[in-house]
């Protein structure tokens, strides 16, 4: 059997950690940095275009650029991807193929990538003409609305679509009050509405609906939809932080002669400053909150203190005190960022929670903050038991339905402050239980695992990361609380099955069973393995065997310097691929720790 020296699991951990510790900002916490994003770079230049065109304003220059990144970063089959490491898609391809039409000079400038760019899109989607495009943008997305409509919208602008193409979002809709939203089974998921009420508007400005009482309302109601628009951009004018949304609004503002409209205006100011030395424009502005949790819980007792204090007075400011404009979410929840375009969510939440638990020193203010944390997700889960991102009952949509991972990272949380919260005990046992209940039942946990909702892999059939999902359960079903509840050593059994079935012959893991290896999906599985423990010695000696596999091929990695290139693993909304430059350091350092403690025990 393959074993596992322990001087060297040490030294390789050690490694882990200072990398990590190095990466810490001068202000307490940890940032990382997100990929540059094709798609965010072309809806970038669209809207950045639009606004020069419609009110004057200069911004050739980040314009030019922005076509210069994207030429230089074309994949080599003549289409792009979200990211530099992503495999071509049609939604990113087009939307980049479009802008180069739609800025003056650019096509003769760029031939040679637009030909390039002619023969992808013909090969895939049968055409560039809007006969073939269209089909091909509605299908990618089905009933979902989110991203397809603002695609086409891009296209229409770009003249490539004719604006009969874009689907209508009933934009009027938006001047109801925010708690019939869930029941209106609208076409776009829950953090969409900023695109709902601009592309709405600009669609039926160039195109208005044919039934005159539709029309009526969308007139009436056109000047306090906007007002509801301006009421939810954040005050640095990012929606969500996120450059694509920002852009659709703003481009869809100025094509319907809203160009100086207040939310255009800092919707512009937002993508100005959010643009890269290099030209380019990453997917959103960075996930602050999330990499530092992630990091808290990775490092544990190794944190230093010095570390601890400010980082949990900084996670404490991060908790949202307030209903949010947005979302409508209650107070008690955390977002991904610490910048005013976040939004409070079911992974960030606890998250938050388990990191404030592993700083120690629990105080009434952080004991008050873990309470409303924890009622937070409590008044979030679903009917099914489940645990959904932003809204509770908005499930027409598959990113506003319950989630495996999300509804293991909050049981996680549940147990972490369940003894410190007396008053909270009865909910949280129930809601225990039904959370449970729903990972037993869930869709997805096959043979082949849980599928998550925030991470996928690009070479995966359906593009599922059964590892992510699977090892992020696992950590969930291993605690002892969750093990004791009927069936639970099943669904231990289960998942652990599922992660060792996926292990390729060199130890290591993909996201799925004959993919190629990632040190983050490697090091998620081994985390999770780490913690499963067997009663009989020849079931606990496969375990081991497997492990200690894994093990040494991180290790190696580690030793040979290969371990900190990240890989495109995880979804931003709409599943717009991104990688994290401190995802795989991270992972690294949680499943090194694990790996130790089990073979200290």
């Amino acid at each position: 059997m393959v074993s596992v020296d322990p001087q060297r699991l040490d030294s390789a951990l050690h490694t882990a950690r200072q990398k990590l510790l190095s990466e810490i900002k001068s202000e307490g916490y940890w940032t990382g940095e997100l990929s540059s994003s094709a798609l965010s770079t072309a809806t970038a230049i669209m809207a950045l275009h639009l606004v020069q065109e419609k009110t004057g304003e200069n911004h050739d220059s980040l314009i030019q650029g922005g076509l210069q990144w994207l030429s230089d970063n074309a994949n080599d089959d003549g289409g792009w991807g979200d990211t530099v490491k992503s495999i071509s898609n049609i939604s990113t391809t087009t939307l980049c193929w479009a802008v180069f039409h739609a800025i003056p000079k650019a096509e003769k400038k760029y031939k040679d990538t637009l030909i390039a760019a002619n023969k992808w899109l013909s090969k895939t989607a049968g055409g560039t003409t809007r006969k073939e495009l269209v089909p091909a943008i509605i299908k990618r997305y089905g009933k979902d609305r989110t991203f397809s409509v603002p695609i086409l919208t891009h296209c229409a602008i770009a003249g490539k679509a004719n604006w009969s193409d874009v689907i209508p979002f009933p934009f009027e809709l938006a001047a109801l009050p925010r708690t019939w939203f869930a029941a209106l089974q609208l076409p776009v998921v829950s953090y969409a509405l900023p695109a709902l009420i601009a592309i709405g508007q600009c669609r039926h400005h160039h195109q208005p609906t044919w039934n005159p009482i539709t029309r009526i309302l969308r007139i009436v109601t056109r000047k306090k939809t906007l007002k509801v628009l301006e009421n939810i951009q954040p005050s640095n004018g990012g929606f969500l932080e996120a450059t694509p949304l920002t852009s659709f609004v703003t481009m869809s503002l100025a094509s319907c002669g809203l160009g100086n409209h207040p939310v255009a205006n800092k919707g512009i100011k937002f993508i100005k400053e959010s643009v890269r030395v290099d030209g380019s424009w990453p997917i959103d502005t960075n996930l602050a909150t999330w990499v530092t949790t992630l990091s808290v819980n990775a490092l544990g007792d190794a944190l230093p203190e010095a570390n601890r204090t400010p980082i949990r007075s900084w996670l404490l400011k991060q908790q949202f005190k307030e209903v949010h404009p947005f979302t409508n979410a209650a107070p008690g929840g955390w977002s991904w960022i610490h910048l005013p375009g976040g939004v409070p969510d079911a992974d960030d939440t606890p998250g938050a929670l388990l990191a404030l638990k592993q700083l120690g020193e629990i105080n009434d203010t952080t004991r008050e903050a873990a309470r409303s944390g924890c009622q937070w997700l409590l008044d979030l889960q679903n009917r099914d038991g489940g645990i959904p991102t932003f809204c509770r009952g908005w499930t027409n949509l598959p990113f506003d339905r319950s989630s495996p991972d999300l509804t293991a990272h909050t049981i996680r949380a549940w147990l972490a402050w369940r003894d410190d919260l007396p008053e909270l005990t009865p909910r949280l046992d129930a809601a225990l239980h039904n959370a449970a209940r729903y990972l037993a039942q869930s869709e997805g946990a096959g043979l082949d695992g849980w599928s998550p909702l925030w991470f996928g892999n690009q070479h995966a059939p359906e593009q599922i990361n059964w590892t992510y999902g699977t090892a992020k359960v696992l950590l969930a079903l291993v605690e002892p609380e969750q093990k004791a509840l009927p069936g639970g050593g099943l669904r231990v059994t289960r998942a652990k099955n599922a992660l060792l079935e996926i292990q390729g012959e060199d130890g290591a893991w993909s996201g799925f069973k004959g993919g190629e290896p990632s040190i983050e999906e490697t090091a998620l599985a081994l985390e999770a393995l780490a913690k499963v423990t067997e009663e009989d010695d020849e079931t606990q000696l496969k375990l081991e065997k497997a492990r200690n596999r894994g093990a040494v091929w991180l290790i190696e990695k580690v030793e040979s310097g290969n371990w900190t290139q990240a890989s495109p693993i995880g979804f931003y909304f709409a599943k717009l691929w991104y990688f994290e430059r401190l995802y795989p350091i991270i992972n690294t350092v949680s499943a090194l720790t694990q790996l130790q403690k089990a073979q200290r025990t």
